[in-house]
């Protein structure tokens, strides 16, 4: 039984998809003015974890991921410039240039860290007369009004308004909201803004209200309707699109259709850094290109994300990450060992032990529980070819590339030296120890202590 927390109601639920056997998922994707950083990288690999444990749930998965190139401002209160035009401005390059070379830097983010790229990746601005079409159809239904800078949604015509966010008052007061003199409400916001009138945007279209683009918000519930029947299974996106963005995806939804849009809402929480929130606009970001010039394997950055679970904030350090990048030579190490005997898998423990994993992982994406189990299992006295078996079951959700480890050639007599090492270790035989590793460097191989093992490399 997979149980999910959904934003919605505030508790943990049993999944059951609307259609047997399949699921409908929505990710709200990368607005690609500039490089995603480790923080919005963070939410990616939750909902690649989320993805991989519905398929291997036995779910047919059809996920859909928008590309913001088009509408998304500096503020969420509809004010400030279009991150896209001011990425241009900032590059000397035009509009559409940023998006593609920003566009394929975030899918080269994604394959090092092994997510598992969307069935259906749509720009949006290839669905603009989509996006047109449905604020059509809010305008024939009442929902809409015009002001000086473009077409608004009118919050106070739909009574559900702001349900995805338990406390009211801070949607009513227009927390994080900017109040213009013409918004009739606070929480009104932009379906259609005009192109200044002093300003030739390079992205601009006609349309029945006047020479503009579409809001964020209606791109994303646009995409969503398109590409999956409403309602669908699950939407998802970081925490920090609750309060605003997807709350009025929910409203033009319902006000357009009287249908929800997802039967759940899933939400990662933030990486921050010790000084705070990360982000772009304060220049204090980390990007995958970072760890890699650190020499740091980059799938240690998986690995740390899934020490902490969806819902928690993670608090980065390049402490945690070394530590993390140890864990996963470790785990390499074991797995050299492992997969070189060729006896048969003891099918009682592999199905005991598997079952227990996917009882951890099916409550709620129990990511941190599941690499203890994976720890804890290691030490158990099974055959290591169960193992093996058990952690390529587990490498199915986490995919932290246990079945891509490259040999590294190193001799059986060193690795017998090596284990050999570890029991006098245990037995706090410091001398032998020393002396064992010493043995081993004379032959050219260093041997290095893990916090759970050895890692062992050519001198």
């Amino acid at each position: 039984m997979l149980k999910l927390y959904n934003t919605k109601t505030r508790k943990i639920e049993e999944f059951n998809p609307i259609k047997k056997d399949q699921v409908g998922l929505y990710t709200c994707g990368p607005t690609v003015y500039w490089f995603a950083h480790i923080g919005n990288l963070r939410t990616y690999i939750f909902e690649d974890i989320l993805k991989r444990v519905l398929i291997f749930n036995g779910y047919n998965v059809v996920h859909v991921m928008n590309i913001t190139d088009v509408g998304h401002l500096t503020s969420d209160s509809d004010t400030g410039e279009d991150k896209l035009e001011k990425g241009a401005k900032r590059e000397g390059k035009t509009v559409w240039d940023i998006a593609e070379f920003y566009t394929n830097a975030f899918l080269r983010d994604i394959a090092l860290l092994n997510i598992l790229k969307p069935d259906i990746l749509v720009k949006a601005t290839d669905t603009i007369q989509d996006q047109i079409n449905f604020i059509l159809e809010l305008e024939k239904k009442g929902f809409t009004y015009k002001i000086d800078d473009g077409i608004y949604f009118d919050t106070s015509k739909l009574p559900t308004y702001g349900k995805l966010w338990p406390n009211k008052m801070e949607l009513k007061s227009g927390t994080r909201v900017e109040l213009t003199e013409q918004k009739k409400n606070p929480a009104d916001f932009a379906l259609w803004k005009f192109s200044p009138k002093d300003e030739k945007r390079q992205m601009e279209w006609n349309s029945p209200w006047g020479v503009g683009f579409p809001g964020w918000h209606t791109e994303c519930v646009v995409m969503s309707m398109k590409y999956l029947n409403i309602p669908f299974d699950i939407h998802c996106g970081g925490i920090d699109h609750v309060l605003i963005h997807h709350t009025n995806e929910i409203a033009q939804c319902e006000a357009a259709t009287g249908k929800d849009l997802a039967n759940f809402w899933m939400h990662g929480e933030h990486l921050i850094l010790k000084d705070g929130k990360m982000a772009k606009s304060e220049g204090n970001i980390i990007l995958i290109e970072t760890i890699k010039e650190k020499r740091l394997n980059e799938l240690s950055f998986r690995y740390l994300c899934l020490t902490t679970h969806y819902r928690s904030t993670i608090t980065f350090s390049w402490e945690s990450l070394e530590a993390s990048n140890n864990a996963l030579d470790s785990l390499y190490s074991k797995i050299k060992i492992l997969k070189n005997d060729t006896s048969p898998i003891d099918q009682k423990e592999f199905d005991a032990n598997l079952k227990e994993f996917t009882e951890i992982i099916n409550n709620d994406l129990d990511t941190p529980q599941a690499l203890a189990f994976i720890w804890d299992m290691l030490k158990k006295e099974i055959s290591d070819s169960t193992k093996y078996a058990l952690l390529l079951e587990a490498d199915k959700i986490f995919d932290l590339g246990f079945n891509n480890i490259k040999e590294d050639d190193i001799p059986q007599e060193i690795i017998d030296i090596a284990n050999q090492r570890l029991d006098y270790r245990a037995k706090k035989d410091w001398a032998m120890s020393d002396k064992l590793r010493d043995q081993a460097k004379t032959k050219g191989y260093l041997i290095e202590d893990t916090t759970e093992s050895f890692k062992i490399s050519k001198i």
